[in-house]
């Protein structure tokens, strides 16, 4: 049963809240994936992908098997709504889903698994689309007026927690890049008694000579380190 206004603004509170709490990303979307299952009229099923630096989309939140399976189908064909909405328009109506023909070898597939209508919404923040919000029909093959409006709104949260999560992750490399320069510079240091400046001019020749990131190159100067200086059997 699909909810009323003040149950619908609660849900988007309740995932609002959801974002602000110590938890993983993961949870957040699976919170948010919920909330949208009940609050977006005519929808059964609820997912959300994101896209990866190298180009692979990847579903992180579902609200039942049946998502995982009909987004793995569209990931495996390369076409379906969820691609479009990801690569292209920024929302993708189907309706009457056994009759579209805009995606000749997804739903014919699809169709016959259950699904009779889809919404794919485009995630996306100031560096661009980042996945999408995925709402899959069993019942209706239609979708009703207020769907795409309740969906937006559930789709802007999804992308507020990944915006925030990227952010988080990038940082922690950061941080992580920071810590092993310094200490391959130290290490360096120590083995060829040069000063901080020049063994981290050494480094950067090294990374140019190799053509390897200097995160690469100073880790292979701790790994090594940390070979050299294990205990022996």
């Amino acid at each position: 049963m699909n909810e009323h206004p003040a149950d619908i603004a609660e849900a988007l509170a309740e995932a609002a809240r959801d974002i602000n709490k110590p938890q993983t990303l993961e949870e957040t979307l699976a919170a948010i994936v919920r909330a949208a299952q009940r609050s977006v009229p005519g929808f059964d099923h609820v997912g959300i992908s994101i896209t990866h630096r190298d180009g692979k989309i990847e579903t992180l939140a579902a609200t039942d098997p049946m998502v995982l399976r009909l987004d793995e189908l569209q990931y495996e064909l390369g076409e379906g709504p969820c691609l479009d909405a990801i690569r292209e328009a920024p929302v993708v109506i189907v309706e009457h889903a056994e009759h579209d023909q805009r995606w000749p070898r997804y739903m014919p597939r699809a169709a016959p698994i259950g699904l009779r209508a889809q919404l794919a919404l485009q995630l996306y923040n100031d560096e661009g689309t980042i996945g999408g919000l995925n709402l899959y029909s069993t019942r209706s093959p239609t979708v009703e007026p207020d769907a795409v409006r309740v969906a937006e709104l559930f789709a802007s949260h999804a992308a507020i927690a990944l915006g925030r999560a990227r952010r988080e992750e990038q940082l922690n490399d950061a941080l992580v890049t920071r810590k092993v320069i310094g200490q391959a510079i130290g290490l360096t240091m120590e083995h060829y008694q040069i000063t901080e400046d020049r063994a981290f001019l050494f480094l950067v020749r090294a990374s140019q000579t190799s053509n390897m990131k200097l995160r690469d190159v100073a880790q292979n100067v701790v790994d090594m380190a940390n070979d050299r200086f294990a205990p022996r059997d």
